[in-house]
């Protein structure tokens, strides 16, 4: 069947949750990832809360007025923590609104989309996350207990994570049979952008999850198996909330303050093999990146790596020091010796201090 036939019948006038139902099935019939449908059920769950509170009992009674008041009720909003929605979750529920009322009005449920005016939120750019330093992210790890079929679970999820840099996702839907520790590689089938792609493993992580799948995976299995990777005590894959709970339980074990649970270990990744000298089209590669422009974003936080080119390349960080400064200068620190080399320098940089 196809879209057009999905909305050709009119809709029943007073049925938010039809319409909606209608609206989201048009998108899984045109390959909209799984994802994004998922994520548009729930912001379009909240959009019709809001509107039959105020007493707005189907779309054709929205008007632009009312999605003015949304917008702003978005960024009044305040969530338990206290704290407002970002800009970017804003945006992202406005876009679940406009793609609704885009759908209705080309399928001619209503003669004009009262959503066409509505302007979105300007969106800067994202705030660089602080990835985990070395002697951070091995506190992190040394904090899971190994000596239980969960604790073993969780220290090769984490190593997992950390070594192939996987999505939240990608790490809740990897299945067995995506596992080439032979070759050292994890195939990610339909990734975000429903593209796949191959992603090396490192040796230590493989040790790791060779020891759950043969010691503790077999205690959470539960019939049939459909052969998740990662399994829950009861037996399912995790939801993304609670795999993002479990990170930061022990991000939290280890001192950690740092945002991110899931995709600071991601970023931690990213970051430490450029600073280890991979090359950015490389990491662009095993992220899945679309737009190299997307990865260049995790090499802005790299400053070690920038401070030792600096001081490798720079033409005034390798002039010796005059005999003599000047009569109006007071310096009586000596001038550190510039580094060689780059390799030097590097070195130099990444060694932890004294």
């Amino acid at each position: 069947m196809s879209p057009a036939a999905v909305a050709s019948s009119p809709a029943p006038p007073d049925a938010w949750a039809e319409v909606v139902a209608r609206y989201l099935e048009a998108l899984r019939l045109t390959h909209y990832a799984a994802d994004t449908v998922h994520i548009r059920t729930l912001y379009l769950k909240y959009f019709v809360a809001w509107a039959t509170a105020r007493g707005v009992a189907t779309p054709a009674d929205i008007t632009p007025a009312a999605h003015g008041r949304y917008q702003r009720w978005l960024d009044h909003y305040r969530k338990q923590t206290g704290t407002p929605l970002s800009v970017w979750r804003q945006d992202d529920r406005l876009v679940a609104v406009k793609g609704l009322f885009r759908w209705l009005t080309k399928q001619r449920v209503l003669p004009t989309n009262p959503a066409a005016e509505l302007e979105l939120p300007r969106v800067t750019a994202q705030r660089l996350p602080q990835p985990l330093t070395d002697a951070e992210i091995i506190d992190v790890l040394a904090r899971v207990e190994p000596t239980t079929p969960i604790g073993l679970r969780n220290r090769a999820l984490l190593e997992t994570g950390y070594s192939t840099g996987l999505r939240r996702m990608e790490l809740i839907r990897l299945r067995l049979y995506d596992l080439d520790l032979a070759r050292g590689v994890v195939v990610v089938r339909e990734g975000k952008g429903q593209k796949d792609r191959v992603v090396p493993i490192g040796e230590r992580a493989i040790a790791w999850l060779e020891k759950y799948l043969d010691e503790a995976r077999p205690e959470f299995v539960a019939e049939p198996d459909e052969g998740t990777v990662f399994l829950t005590r009861r037996g399912r894959p995790f939801h993304p909330n609670n795999l993002s709970r479990l990170t930061r339980d022990y991000l939290v074990a280890a001192g950690i303050a740092k945002r991110g649970a899931c995709h600071l270990l991601r970023h931690t990744m990213a970051t430490g093999m450029l600073e280890h000298g991979a090359d950015v089209r490389v990491i662009q590669e095993i992220l899945g990146h679309a737009r190299l422009t997307t990865t260049q974003l995790y090499t802005r936080v790299s400053i070690r790596l920038l401070k030792a080119v600096h001081t490798a390349t720079h033409p005034a960080a390798t002039l010796a020091r005059p005999a003599a400064p000047p009569a109006a200068v007071v310096d009586t620190e000596p001038l550190e010796e510039p580094a060689t080399s780059f390799l030097a320098a590097k070195e130099e940089a990444a060694s932890p201090p004294a």
